[in-house]
């Protein structure tokens, strides 16, 4: 039967090679480099139906469309593969799907049910097929998009005659066939060799398609201090002494952090050459040094990180996230750093732009721990009382909130100033689902005896002048607003009236003493750590802030109210 089959795989695969749609058999070809997307079920299946539940939907319907016609019209001898399979179960059983599920998806779950052992009498057959010997001669040449689609239509080809064989006997369509043979074939990519060429193919469209300039963020994950930007595995052997916060050893740049662990936010940017100027004002430290790339692609790594292992088959390694251009060469690398003396605001940027070998040059020196690492005498701690704040960021307050505090007005009054019924509570946890909609305007009050906390999600009626005033009526009242955009306001008023308002470090400040002084040596030019700035004026103006007890409290308490219409 192993002749008879290699030949009848062989007559038929050039036939079915051709009709399988390039840009399906592309994506099914990189699947050794990149991996399929994972869909798990909620319960064990076979490996034939996980590895088809994880091809992208849109591969199983092309395919199968494509297939239908081709399929009716292929001629396959009877060979009897399915001659020592056990008879079909008896009694009955029920299946459930959704609606969206592709055909070929359902009827292989289904196949797997009603004839155990035939999936995997179909993937063991296909892989026993010479495959390198049957798809030699359908190889072609061309770019890289050209040799995946050669290389997933050749060995999905394998799997759809081979299914194709076995299925008929049992009288199966169409849609099983496909379904199977994309299993099939999906696992078998996953570590089948690629083609010749194919690694040069990848490097050159990388190439081709690399764009400068670059720019974007990532996280990466520290221990030990530091992190990198590497071609490798995470470079060793760094001494930060010479200029207190970077240095380059084989391998790659090594960057000095203050965080001993944790997950770090880096901004990355590959220039197309030498910014205009140096930021130093939103920066404590600021280092140019100069690295070789050997062969380029270069990314942040974390040092517990471990470099991806080889894909199976000789496929490239993966490539995701942020990279340096994937190719050799000089470049001048600018690291920056801030916050490295109190960890919970750290941050870090790393500029990259061609340019020849020059010496290190320090633009910026001035945290402690640099002063530190390089033998210098430490200058003075630098107070930052926003720090206190940065919780605020771990809340669910950090994409878009008002924080309002009100002294000398009660709960009820101060909800009434915001537009709402004091005598119409709400479900806090319903309008946090949406279930008003996800337009509505609420706020939660929290009443603290010597003021009255407000706090809005993603509200922003405390921010409206004619609310403060209303609210402030007996005392003060103070707001910080922000939002997804960028957008901030913060407000000040005092019996019935608003001393100012503004966008901190936009627009200017307000010139009332008593709110110039809640934002006395509060840098808000600085863009670091604005929300949290703010709320530390609000706590100055009205004599108490917000803490992480207080959202709690709001929370076990379970009461907002809505705001029917926007005031002022």
């Amino acid at each position: 039967m192993g002749e008879q089959l290699v030949a009848a795989v062989a007559a038929a695969l050039p036939d079915v090679v051709s009709a399988i749609p390039p840009a399906p058999a592309a994506a099914l070809g990189r699947l050794g480099s990149r991996g399929p997307v994972v869909r798990r079920s909620q319960v064990p299946e076979p490996p034939v139906v996980a590895a088809l539940r994880a091809v992208e939907p849109w591969v199983v319907e092309r395919v199968h469309g494509a297939l239908e016609g081709p399929l009716a019209r292929l001629r396959l001898p009877d060979l009897g593969l399915t001659g020592g399979l056990a008879p079909p179960p008896s009694g009955a059983f029920a299946t459930l799907h959704a609606g969206s599920e592709p055909e070929a998806l359902r009827e292989t779950r289904l196949l797997a049910r009603t004839r155990p052992g035939l999936l995997e009498l179909v993937a063991a057959t296909s892989a026993g097929l010479p495959a390198e010997a049957l798809l030699g001669p359908l190889r072609v040449g061309g770019d890289e998009e050209a040799l995946a689609a050669a290389h997933g239509a050749g060995h999905l080809a394998l799997a759809v005659i081979t299914s194709a064989l076995a299925l008929r006997e049992l009288g199966q369509g169409t849609a099983a066939v496909v379904g199977t043979a994309l299993g099939v074939a999906t696992e078998r990519l996953r570590s089948a060799p690629v083609p010749p060429g194919y690694a040069d193919a990848v490097v050159a469209r990388r190439r081709a398609e690399y764009r400068l300039p670059q720019a974007g963020s990532d996280t990466v994950a520290v221990r030990d201090h530091a992190f990198a930007l590497a071609e490798g595995a995470f470079p060793v052997g760094a001494d930060f002494t010479a200029n207190g916060l970077v240095d380059v050893v084989p391998g790659g740049v090594v960057v000095r952090t203050g965080g001993e662990r944790g997950t770090l936010a880096v901004g990355f940017r590959v220039l197309a050459g030498p910014p205009d100027e140096v930021d130093t004002a939103e920066w404590d430290e600021v280092v140019d040094v100069s690295w070789t790339a050997t062969r380029g692609d270069a990314r942040l790594l974390g040092s517990d990180e471990a470099r991806p292992a080889p894909r199976p088959g000789g496929a490239p390694e993966q490539v995701w996230g942020l990279r340096t251009p994937p190719w050799p060469g000089d470049y001048r690398v600018r690291v920056h750093a801030y916050g490295r003396d109190d960890p919970s605001g750290e941050s870090a940027a790393i500029w990259l732009w061609e340019a020849p070998a020059e010496p290190p040059r320090v633009h910026a020196r001035a945290d402690r721990l640099g002063h530190r690492l390089r033998g210098e005498p430490e200058p003075p701690p630098v107070h930052r009382p926003e720090a206190a704040y940065r919780w605020v960021q771990r809340s669910g307050l950090s994409v878009a909130a008002t924080v309002t505090v009100v002294t000398g007005s009660s709960a009820a009054e101060v909800v009434r100033a915001f537009g709402a019924d004091p005598g119409a509570p709400a479900s806090l946890a319903d309008l946090r689902s949406g279930a008003h909609g996800w337009e509505q305007m609420w706020l939660a009050v929290l009443d603290r005896g010597a003021d009255v906390l407000v706090v809005e999600e993603n509200g922003f009626t405390g921010s409206h002048g004619p609310v403060l005033s209303l609210a402030s009526r007996s005392g003060r009242a103070a707001s910080m607003f922000w939002n997804v955009n960028a957008v901030t306001r913060l407000s000040f008023a005092e019996r019935g009236e608003v001393l100012g308002s503004c966008e901190p470090g936009l627009t200017p400040s307000p010139d009332h003493p008593a709110a110039a002084a809640a934002m006395a040596d509060l840098d808000f030019a600085n863009f670091r750590d604005k929300h949290e700035k703010g709320l530390v004026a609000v706590e100055r103006f009205t004599g108490r802030g917000l803490t992480e007890d207080d959202l709690h409290r709001i929370t076990e308490a379970g009461v907002a109210y809505l705001i029917p219409q926007w005031p002022g």
